[in-house]
């Protein structure tokens, strides 16, 4: 694997207010985020029972506190500390930690659930985040990308970042469902189910031997 300078990594979730598609009363904000974790329901049903479950870069825990509904063995852990804190507050239950991808807690093939639900994409080094990710899991992962070009054509259609030609803040990354597919075939093992919400790919892997 590849050596992460941690000092030197950007902490891009404070680029982008996370909270408001969580808090948007707006009903197609609503129903599109409603539909986003319905999938996500699918993918886990594919694959229970589950022993443990663990989501890496969970924010504020707003999406936690769904996951921890369809999930009864949940952690969850942050890079941003004013954000670990956060997600505590908000699921007290919880075990919430600070860490980083590039540098997971969790010992070799200790988890049988990982999530990474909108974090590949603020990466500088995603392909070296998911080989962290495949050391740490013990089968699965169930990863959620926004789905390109098509993410950047709706933020247009809301003429929301025109300068930048509709990437959203903090979005170093761009994939398409089929190279997001090939990237993880690449690095983590063999997409088993996929699901396409409006407008994300979300992808349940399987860990390669």
């Amino acid at each position: 694997m590849n050596k992460i300078d941690h000092s030197k990594l950007r902490a891009t979730p404070e680029l982008e207010d996370f909270s408001g598609k969580y808090e948007d009363e707006n009903f197609i904000s609503k129903y599109l985020v409603e539909s986003y974790f319905k999938s996500v329901q699918k993918l886990i049903d594919k694959i229970k029972p589950i022993r443990s479950a663990h989501e890496i870069g969970c924010g504020e825990g707003r999406s936690t506190k769904k996951l921890k509904k369809m999930v009864s063995s949940l952690t969850a852990s942050e890079f941003v500390p004013k954000l670990v804190k956060k997600a505590t507050l908000l699921n007290p239950e919880l075990k919430i930690f600070e860490e980083s991808v590039y540098d997971l807690k969790y010992e070799n093939a200790s988890v049988n659930l990982l999530f990474l639900l909108e974090v590949l994409e603020h990466l500088d080094h995603p392909e070296t985040a998911l080989e962290e990710l495949q050391r740490v899991s013990g089968q699965y992962l169930i990863l959620g990308v926004p789905r390109e070009p098509l993410w950047r054509f709706l933020n247009l259609c809301r003429f929301k970042y025109l300068k930048d030609l509709g990437n959203t803040p903090g979005h170093l990354n761009h994939w398409s469902k089929r190279s997001i597919i090939k990237l993880i075939e690449k690095k983590f093992g063999e997409v088993i189910a996929v699901q396409s919400p409006l407008p994300w790919t979300i992808v349940l892997a399987r860990k390669k031997a």
